[in-house]
């Protein structure tokens, strides 16, 4: 049976749902960014302790398809663009339906009238919460920061990143004005 779970976002979250999963004696055969999954169905009881508990860590146990799907589109993203950033040339339509098994116009519908932004706007905010993580830890220049976030230019990036945060990213750099998000929160 494979669980759902919203805000799932790192590998601390990882770690701090799989403490849950084997507090509750869940026996877990794989676990990744918003999907864990697990040898039997959950019993009522079970589904609704470790509903209750998730909350408690800031998780949600997803129960309806389209929560789920949604989810599944999110981690991809995040997945994509801040664990495996030597993937990030890929088309990301055919990233998504290659990796969700659905047809990208679905995801795509489904995805900006439940979230009211597009992928292509979620898509961005994370390579912009990426861009800004990267300026802060001050150990790349900004073209380097383009070329890994797979911009085609220094201008490219500059001009999205003014647009999402009101800063350029020399400005963001040098004053450390905007603060990060939590992935969560995009």
């Amino acid at each position: 049976m494979i669980l759902y779970i919203k805000n799932m976002v790192c590998g601390r979250c990882e770690i701090a749902v799989k403490l849950e999963f084997e507090q509750l004696k869940l026996p877990i055969f794989s676990l990744k960014l918003g999907e864990v999954e697990i040898a039997r169905d959950l019993i009522e009881n079970e589904r609704q302790t470790l509903a209750y508990n998730l909350k408690l860590l800031g998780f949600e146990l997803l129960e309806d398809k389209s929560s789920k799907i949604i989810e599944q589109i999110k981690n991809r993203i995040i997945e994509l663009v801040h664990y495996q950033n030597d993937k990030l040339k890929v088309n990301l339509s055919n990233y998504l339906s290659a990796n969700l098994a659905q047809d990208y116009s679905s995801l795509s519908k489904l995805f900006s009238d439940v979230e009211g932004i597009t992928i292509e706007h979620y898509f961005i905010a994370q390579k912009i919460e990426k861009a800004k993580e990267l300026l802060v830890y001050d150990e790349l220049s900004i073209s380097q920061i383009a070329i890994d976030l797979n911009y085609s230019s220094v201008a490219h990036l500059s001009k999205q990143f003014k647009k999402v945060t009101g800063f350029t990213p020399t400005q963001f750099k040098n004053e450390k004005s905007g603060c990060r998000n939590a992935l969560d929160k995009l």
